[in-house]
């Protein structure tokens, strides 16, 4: 009887499941088709990673120590001298015109390496700054867009400003700005373009964020090149104000992600945007939408009490022990990634002497990589790409170690590099699929913080390995290799869809947790 009474009860509940849709299948319903047009769009979007990359490492070549020589006939000069720095005035000259580096326009040579590294140092300062204050705000307040464009915008004014800079001190505080607002640049690039497409081009337009990333970074050694004895300052007039440029069309074209629109409870909104994007794919939507107002979900707790606040994104997340056993797991393995991703290229003075050829010859090791991620992520599961290429990336490190300096040593550095670089696009897109929509944007923030914590670390370790290589080559290989086993903790998402809120992943967390335990106690029933 009771067994009756229950039976309508549950069904109808089974019913009412299947009749109420995710915001994932809705999404996928209006635009999983992407055509051209939407894949343009992202693929114009993904451009944003280029300027990224030109103010990552713009100042390999504005912050260059140029070289000198000795001048006239004074006898105290050298050319087998360290450093000029105790020589007299006029007993030495710059090869090149003093403008061409802010080390020798503004005397900094013998100032102290606390000094030379203050604008760097002060740039990675704000990357981090703006990183931890920014990051939640694309997820509640601002959204994508409008924090990408803000982004962009700061980012590139402050690079304008950057060219008149009168001395180092005011150098050092733009440079902090420029890396305040660049900091969200690549994280809002690739939350939004990814979730502007169906989940068949993912991977595919996260590539192509990368592919830029790359053309940005190999346009600075040709930049800087061009001029070549003209002073510094053009390379940032001539980074930033295609820059600034960039972002008019990108207001312009570019709409909201209909999914975040969705979780915040924007449905009127979120139509306009899939409106648009079946424009672009030469569709009209006629229906009346009833699958996007049939599509209902749970407030998050940091949504009903407070969603709006800065903070209720990091708070929603510290209150679930998955989503912190995946944070802390994801942050620990982009650690690792970003210690030797940011560590290999000081040491690419080995490969010449050249400057120009040899950032270039650094920038180019990423391009197979690059098609090496979009091959991986396209086949083979991510948990299995990152402990392999982490692992990689170890190995080589370490051989290099007991390799003597040669052509040996330089072809186990840049498999080191390339694996790393590849492991490093990995867990972006990784990073991406762990985390629902509510949040994404915020979680991805604080892996690419972790990344900028490591390159923080690097450079500590470059200089105490220029005796021992084990302190540089040694450490990079053991802190990839260790670190990056923690992506074994994570689960699997290649070919899942995406969760949008905290509640639906905590509904998927607790079958796979169900599931776990019916597995058990079915091998418990069988031993006994």
């Amino acid at each position: 009887m009771a067994d009756t009474a229950t039976a309508p009860l549950l069904t109808n509940h089974r019913a009412k499941l299947a009749k109420t849709p995710s915001i994932d299948d809705t999404i996928e319903t209006y635009m999983g088709t992407t055509g051209a047009g939407q894949l343009l769009k992202a693929v114009l979007l993904a451009f944003a990673w280029a300027f990224d990359a030109q103010q990552v490492f713009i100042s390999v070549f504005t912050d260059a120590e140029p070289l000198w020589h000795c001048a006239g006939a004074d006898a105290s000069c050298s050319p087998a001298a360290a450093s000029p720095c105790a020589l007299p005035d006029g007993a030495w000259a710059w090869d090149r015109p003093a403008v061409t580096s802010v080390v020798s326009e503004w005397s900094l040579k013998c100032a102290g390496p606390a000094l030379v590294s203050l604008p760097a140092s002060s740039f990675f300062a704000g990357c981090l700054a703006g990183g931890f204050l920014l990051t939640t705000l694309a997820d509640s307040l601002l959204g994508r867009r409008k924090m990408l464009l803000m982004s962009i915008v700061t980012m590139s004014v402050a690079g304008v400003l950057t060219a008149f800079s009168p001395n180092v001190w005011a150098y050092a505080a733009l440079r902090f700005v420029s890396g305040f607002g660049r900091s969200m640049v690549g994280t809002c690039t690739m939350v939004l373009s990814t979730e502007l497409v169906g989940k068949k081009w993912r991977d595919t337009v996260c590539v192509a964020g990368f592919f830029c990333f790359t053309l940005g970074f190999l346009s600075l050694p040709a930049l800087a090149y061009t001029f070549r004895d003209a002073s510094w300052r053009n390379m940032y007039l001539w980074t930033s104000v295609p820059s600034l440029c960039y972002s008019i069309p990108i207001y312009l074209l570019v709409q909201e992600s209909p999914r975040w629109l969705l979780v915040r409870g924007r449905k009127q909104d979120a139509i306009e945007a899939l409106q648009q994007v079946a424009s672009l794919n030469g569709n009209s939507i006629t229906s009346s939408f009833s699958m996007l107002h049939a599509c209902t979900m749970q407030e998050d707790a940091a949504g009903a009490s407070g969603g709006d606040s800065v903070f209720a994104t990091l708070r929603s997340m510290w209150q679930r022990p998955w989503a912190l056993r995946r944070l802390a797991a994801v942050m620990t393995a982009s650690f690792g990634v970003g210690t030797v991703y940011y560590g290999m290229p000081l040491n690419v003075g080995n490969l010449g002497s050249n400057l120009y050829l040899s950032v270039t010859y650094n920038a180019l090791a990423e391009l197979p990589s690059s098609i090496l991620s979009w091959l991986l992520m396209d086949r083979i599961n991510r948990r299995s790409s990152m402990t392999a290429l982490t692992a990689t990336a170890g190995l080589c490190s370490l051989a290099c170690v007991v390799i003597p300096q040669g052509s040996a040593r330089m072809a186990a550095e840049l498999v080191s590099f390339s694996a790393t670089c590849t492991a490093f696009n990995v867990l972006l897109m990784y990073s991406i699929e762990l985390f629902p929509t509510s949040v994404r944007n915020s979680a991805v923030g604080l892996v690419r913080q972790a990344l900028v914590l490591g390159g923080v670390a690097a450079p500590v370790l470059v200089a105490l390995g220029r005796d021992k290589s084990f302190l540089s080559f040694g450490m990079f290989g053991l802190v990839i290799g260790c670190f990056g086993m923690f992506a074994a903790c994570l689960p699997e998402t290649r070919g899942m869809g995406m969760s949008d809120t905290m509640d639906e992943e905590d509904q998927k967390e607790a079958a796979v947790a169900n599931c776990t335990v019916d597995g058990m106690d079915s091998t418990s029933g069988d031993l006994v």
